[in-house]
């Protein structure tokens, strides 16, 4: 086996793996931007509630966009998640501080993942030139070889 056939089987091996690391870092982006739509969602809804006073009526969202009446006990207090089914109560300015820097925590993950992807992505398309480059060359020596071995049976 020449050294092209290797180098194109290495970049082969290569390109799926690229492939394969750039799908992990595109889900793990979509994940991402998903809990940020839920935490930029919190944000707001907290920021309107700081605006409402005790006992006001307020539609709760329940989820797949349904919503059950309740009144507003005291808008300053929150019961806060903070991870593995753990939740705190906090103060409306405590939670609302605490969503803004996990909503900037994983601002910096997002653009640190775009940023390995864009990498990836460079090196694949590198990789991709390369094994168009040396796919034309394996073909013209294959050519020659079968001219050659035509030309020597006549």
């Amino acid at each position: 086996m020449s050294s092209d056939e290797e180098e194109f089987r290495r970049l082969v091996a290569e390109i799926r793996f690229l492939e394969g690391a750039a799908e992990s870092i595109r889900s793990r982006i979509n994940i991402i931007n998903a809990v940020l739509a839920e935490f930029n969602s919190a944000s707001k809804t907290l920021e309107g509630l700081e605006k409402e006073k005790v006992e006001v009526p307020i539609l709760v969202p329940i989820g797949g966009g349904s919503y059950v009446k309740a009144r507003l006990d005291d808008p300053d207090k929150v019961i806060y998640g903070i991870g593995a089914g753990v939740a705190l109560e906090k103060s409306m300015n405590e939670a609302r501080e605490d969503i803004s820097n996990r909503i900037a925590e994983l601002d910096r993950t997002r653009r640190s993942l775009e940023q390995q992807l864009n990498q990836i992505i460079e090196k694949a398309r590198d990789d991709q030139n390369r094994l168009q480059e040396l796919s034309a060359r394996l073909s013209r020596g294959a050519k020659r070889t079968d001219v050659r071995k035509a030309s020597r049976r006549t």
